[in-house]
């Protein structure tokens, strides 16, 4: 074997076949059944992408923009947990610092460091979403603006290209030409944080939106039985569903009806904000206030666990948990978390575990509840390994 090859052995998370990969010069050259292997415990799978994620362990893409060293650190964090490609989230905010954020962020990631890739782009959840509370969310209301192309163009220009995903809610007036603007710009346009009729939303559609940012979240707590946002969303068959199964955020029967509906187009996120990753106790956030981290990973406002203050798990949990609550296979799980979004974004990556794919690849653990990340690789290199901290 020529020395630039790199070797993954393991059970085929598809095939469920021991199997070897070989990589080379960054994507897969060859996969082959063995016969054995040495630990029939370790599983490999596509790499994972999360196509919303505000932060982790303690850094936050909302606040100021990010140095070197945090990028490199929330990428070598992320790719602990087996996140390969992600899409920081940056929320409704001023033109100025939405600006800043886009421009200063840009600037590192283009000049400073390897891996600036497993970054696939920004989503821009706002600033024009609905400004009703509930669908609102924790967006602040002073900054909820209608949909100004001409001020999204100079954050695009800010951002070198670089915002893939806006999230916007289709009730404003002036949506639809706006939708249509940012698709033919292939900018991804979702449906989120939205009180929209039922003619808006399906409007949206036609004119180009493709997804439901986090369906079931950033709504209202009482809605009308029929119509409402959520079946119409549901109904629209071009739509993709984003949903966040960290346990918390939708109840096991909703995540089922909305699986057997979309099918290969419900995807997971995490929506993780800064506090993900972090040990149990209380915290002050930026958005929320004064927050408790419980131990099982569930983020509320102090005093008040019934009040949710975000998201705080990573998307392997989010995969761990439609197993675990028998929403879907394991494999199915995965796919929702890696081959589904990059079909969504037109990545490559899209072809999974085959030859020719990028190798962008995890080496699971299977333990009696959960998974552990005991190896990483992005484009062959490997950028994680259990043991090697």
């Amino acid at each position: 074997m020529g020395s630039s090859e790199v070797v993954i052995e393991g059970i085929h998370y598809e095939t469920k076949k021991p199997s070897r990969i070989i990589i080379e010069k960054g994507y897969i050259k060859e996969i082959k059944e063995i016969k054995e292997l040495v630990n029939e415990k370790y599983i490999i799978t596509p790499g994972l992408i999360d196509l919303q994620i505000n932060g982790f362990k303690g850094i936050d893409f909302n606040r100021d923009p990010l140095g070197k060293e945090e990028w490199q650190k929330v990428i070598q964090d992320l790719s602990q947990v087996g996140v390969t490609t992600f899409y920081p989230t940056i929320i409704t905010n001023s033109t100025q610092k939405l600006a800043s954020i886009f421009e200063e962020n840009v600037k590192q990631l283009l000049t400073n460091f390897k891996h600036t890739d497993v970054v696939g782009g920004f989503h821009l959840e706002g600033p024009y979403i609905s400004m009703e509370d509930g669908p609102r969310g924790a967006h602040f209301k002073e900054f909820v603006r209608r949909p100004d192309w001409d001020e999204f163009s100079s954050l695009q220009e800010k951002a070198q290209g670089m915002i893939k995903i806006i999230t916007l809610s289709p009730e404003w007036e002036n949506a639809l030409y706006f939708i249509k603007k940012a698709g033919n710009n292939g900018v991804k346009v979702a449906i989120g944080h939205s009180a929209a009729s039922s003619s808006q939303i399906h409007s949206a559609v036609k004119e180009g939106a493709k997804l439901s940012t986090h369906l079931g979240n950033g709504a209202h707590l009482l809605l009308p039985r029929h119509p409402n946002y959520i079946w119409d969303q549901l109904a629209e068959d071009e739509l993709w569903s984003s949903v966040i199964s960290d346990g918390n955020h939708l109840p096991s029967n909703v995540l089922k009806v909305i699986n057997q509906v979309k099918n290969e187009k419900m995807i997971l996120i995490s929506d993780s904000v800064a506090l993900a990753g972090m040990k149990q106790g209380d915290y002050k956030q930026a958005v929320g206030g004064q927050v408790t981290l419980t131990e099982g990973g569930r983020l509320h406002l102090k005093g008040k666990p019934d009040l949710l203050a975000g998201s705080a798990q990573c998307l392997l949990q989010g995969v761990q948990n439609l197993e675990k609550n028998n929403i879907t296979s394991f494999e199915e799980a995965i796919k929702k978390a890696s081959i589904y979004p990059a079909k969504l974004m037109g990545l490559p990556q899209h072809r999974g575990l085959k030859e020719g794919a990028p190798a962008d690849i995890l080496v699971l653990k299977k333990n009696q509840t959960s998974y552990d990340v005991m190896e990483t690789y992005k484009s062959g290199e490997c950028l994680y390994r259990k043991g090697s901290e």
